[in-house]
């Protein structure tokens, strides 16, 4: 069995490579488009069945981990998700895409929940724990973007090498987290039978639901712009502003989410409500500069523009994940951060479905521009909610002692 903090290590990487799996396609995109002569709608659908998929995982197995433990559904996962990573590798048309996003969706949609609550449940600490689970998705979103892009441009098998790569370090990390440290849980005799278990249900402990709901607005907008990022990222990269090399096109996606990591840690230094008003703020400047990035054409301002929302998103992810750590019962944390990932997932694939739609008939630069708007307003209600949510806490703080006096 590993030591705890042995433990915390290898249920970071658990978190990051679920994610990284998430993002190696999309510097490929371009490449099947070409080669397979897809349509940009046929590439939202490939992106939108890997997130139906995935969200029927998590309702179903998504909060299995709370009964079972993290081990077996983690390793469960990583098996299945290097399966994916061999379905893309053997990849030769759409419906070959489609199945492999199917499998990686319920594979991803299995082990995002569990591997949240993996690292909270090792952590040194709650901060701790928050900060390294908020930070995982978008260092493994980075790795996936860079590392597909070095090696579809200088690497041999182009197509395919990234996809052998990860499965490889899939079934080797599913060995390991079986050596994780793993918290008692209740006798099974507390607890309804399995089988209800695993009905799709997206259920939160009553004391947890006021702060997840006061979240929801922070949570779509971050995952609203990260799923545009990685559905219409290298489309836009490609075709607006005339970048034609794949390690380019990698880079400058990586750099969105690599900001999203920086922007975590950093806003670790802010008292709780700076932490959530700079980082929507932050993410809001971001998405204008790189709208404004488009209508000029100038890919050193989409990369200041990424680089400013990257840093927004991770702050305000944080903010999100912390407070949900606070709220939610230690032996519900699987449920939780399961339903923190449907909400997530849900605005992550439902706008870039309807911008996929949208560019058919639209056009990829009227849609970018809509689409960033439409963020920025939900950056704008987080902003309001959070301000309500917070007078309303320090009224009931300031009326406590009152209370107590009376008494």
């Amino acid at each position: 069995m590993l030591s705890r903090p042995v433990s915390f290590v290898v249920a970071g990487t658990f978190g990051a490579a679920i994610l990284t799996a998430a993002s190696a396609p999309s510097p490929l995109y371009p490449v099947y488009q070409r080669l397979w002569g897809l349509s940009a709608f046929a590439l939202t659908v490939v992106f939108a069945v890997y997130v139906v998929a995935l969200l029927a995982s998590l309702l179903t197995v998504g909060s299995l981990s709370d009964r079972i433990g993290r081990r077996p559904v983690a390793s469960a996962a990583l098996a299945l998700l290097a399966l994916g990573m061999v379905l893309f590798a053997r990849a030769g048309g759409a419906g070959d895409l489609v199945l492999a996003r199917v499998v990686q969706g319920i594979a991803v949609g299995a082990a995002a929940g569990t591997g949240t609550a993996m690292i909270m449940d090792s952590a040194p600490d709650r901060r701790t724990g928050s900060v390294v689970s908020s930070a995982v998705p978008a260092v493994g979103i980075a790795l996936g973007a860079v590392l597909a892009g070095t090696l579809v441009e200088f690497a041999p098998l182009p197509r395919q090498l990234v996809f052998w790569v990860l499965a490889a370090a899939y079934l080797v990390l599913a060995v390991l987290v079986w050596f994780v440290h793993e918290p008692v849980r209740p006798a099974s005799g507390e607890r309804p039978p399995l089988w209800r278990a695993l009905l799709p249900s997206a259920g939160l402990p009553a004391e947890t639901r006021p702060a997840f709901l006061a979240l929801v607005p922070t949570l779509v907008a971050t995952w609203a712009l990260s799923g545009l990022y990685l559905s219409l990222g290298s489309s836009i990269i490609g075709s607006v502003l005339g970048v034609r090399s794949h390690f380019v096109v990698g880079g400058v996606l990586g750099v969105f989410f690599v900001s999203g990591a920086i922007g975590t840690a950093v806003s670790v230094a802010l008292p709780p409500r700076p932490q959530q008003w700079s980082g929507n703020a932050a993410l809001a400047l971001g998405v204008l500069v790189t709208v404004g990035a488009l209508v000029e054409r100038s890919t050193p301002l989409y990369v200041v523009g990424s680089v400013v929302a990257g840093l927004g998103f991770g702050a305000a992810f944080r903010f999100a994940v912390h407070a949900l750590g606070e709220a939610a019962p230690a032996g519900a944390r699987g449920q939780v951060f399961a339903s923190m990932y449907v909400v997530s997932y849900v605005a992550f694939s439902v706008p870039a479905l309807a911008a996929g739609l949208a560019v058919g008939r639209f056009g990829l630069e009227p849609t970018v521009v809509v689409y960033g708007a439409l963020d920025v307003a939900l950056v704008l209600v987080a902003l309001v909610v959070g301000a309500v949510r917070t007078r309303r806490a320090e009224r009931a703080t300031a009326l406590r002692p009152c209370a107590t006096l009376d008494a």
